[in-house]
């Protein structure tokens, strides 16, 4: 192995690394985006493209600010 493929070796790890932090970070944390804390069911696209970060689908969250 001469010095062109450690470089080259050293560039794919970087790169590698790079683009695995990138799709960490883009990843949201806690709670899923995509499924009722409640429920478990999927919550509607456009329900998340109305109210960005929820965590419940419209019934639970309806009946959370009930008091149910």
């Amino acid at each position: 192995m001469d010095e062109f493929d450690r470089a080259q070796e050293l560039e794919a790890l970087h790169l590698a690394a790079s683009l695995a932090a990138q799709t960490a970070a883009s990843r949201p944390l806690g709670a899923s985006l995509a499924q009722c804390d409640d429920c478990g069911e999927p919550i509607p696209e456009a329900r998340r493209q109305a109210s960005p970060g929820c965590t419940r689908c419209i019934d639970c969250q309806t009946l959370s600010e009930a008091g149910r």
